[in-house]
């Protein structure tokens, strides 16, 4: 048995594929448009968190740098001193010869006789600081991002540098770099407190006024080559913490930019929603079309006039 549709619907279906696709653009065009509004906004998210975790790794090199300048102070401090005493009275190379009687049978002299007392009498004679271990490889693109860094490069060549550097070998970097200055901290603490111990007991009326002197002076140069040796490693923390806030700076530039290329590829699909709609309600006659279209002329037209004039 043969149906007939109603000609009220006949003539609402489309005639042709063209047609089709016609009445279907502007649905199309939506999805389009709200999935590219939706990329452009996470773009836009993911450069706002760029931003702000550069602001904190920013804060973290201030920090480094201000232990640095600190302790950079600190040893010149330190050889300010020795420069005074040795002025206003005579200053001798500290000598185990002179410095262990004193301390003999004394909790002092059994410090001595440890590893870390062997250190602090090699750091008080003029040996140097206890030994630590070498500082671990770095990728020679990040070699050269912190030599253009020391050389205060311009912006554009270090970023250019940075390009090429991977955000998992400069975070190992840095891990570096702190475990480092940790592994510094715990070789040179017990040599501290056996220095303070030994300079406790001279204190007392057992060594003479000169040993003391020549203590106090040596204990001087030691404390200027930790606070240098100090100095350094924060300096070196806080260049990589540089680099990571170039390279976040560099990230949220290019999601910006993605952002906006989303944005302008949403506002070419509205367009289509808007010219398919116009086309639609041209041949359909239909006010609906026509106040829609209208509503999105009328959006563009006002996106316009805020981006140029506002």
């Amino acid at each position: 048995m043969k149906s007939n549709l109603p000609e009220t619907l006949t003539n609402d279906l489309p005639p042709s594929s063209w047609g089709k696709i016609l009445g279907a653009t502007p649905v199309v065009m939506t999805v389009v448009a709200t999935l590219l509004a939706g990329l452009a906004s996470s773009e836009m998210t993911r450069a706002q968190y760029d931003r702000s975790l550069a602001a904190q790794l920013q804060s973290k090199a201030g920090d480094q740098w201000s232990f640095f300048q600190a302790k950079k102070l600190r040893g010149a401090l330190q050889r300010s001193t020795i420069d005074m005493i040795g002025s206003t009275a005579e200053v001798h190379p500290l000598e185990q010869a002179a410095l262990l009687p004193p301390l003999a049978s004394t909790p002092a002299g059994a410090a001595l006789d440890s590893a870390a007392g062997q250190e602090a009498l090699a750091a008080l004679t003029g040996a140097g600081l206890p030994k630590t271990d070498p500082a671990p490889k770095v990728e020679p693109d990040i070699q050269a991002a912190l030599a253009a860094l020391d050389d205060s490069r311009p912006d554009a060549e270090i970023v250019g540098l940075l390009a090429r550097v991977q955000d998992n070998a400069l975070e190992n970097t840095l891990r570096g770099a702190q475990a480092r200055a940790l592994a510094f901290d715990a070789v040179i603490q017990p040599v501290g407190q056996v220095v303070d111990l030994v300079e406790k007991q001279l204190a007392g009326p057992a060594a003479g006024s000169s040993l003391r002197r020549d203590f106090v002076a040596a204990r001087l140069g030691y404390t200027a080559l930790r606070y240098d040796a100090e100095a350094r490693l924060n300096q070196n923390i806080a260049n990589l913490y540089e680099l990571q806030v170039r390279r976040g700076n560099l990230s949220a530039e290019r999601h910006h930019r993605r952002s906006q290329e989303f944005f302008y590829g949403m506002l070419a699909a509205q367009m289509g929603v808007i010219i398919s709609t116009l086309a639609i309600a041209a041949r359909k006659r239909n006010l609906l079309w026509s106040l829609a279209a209208a509503a999105g002329a009328a959006a563009i037209s006002f996106a316009i006039y805020v981006y140029l004039c506002v």
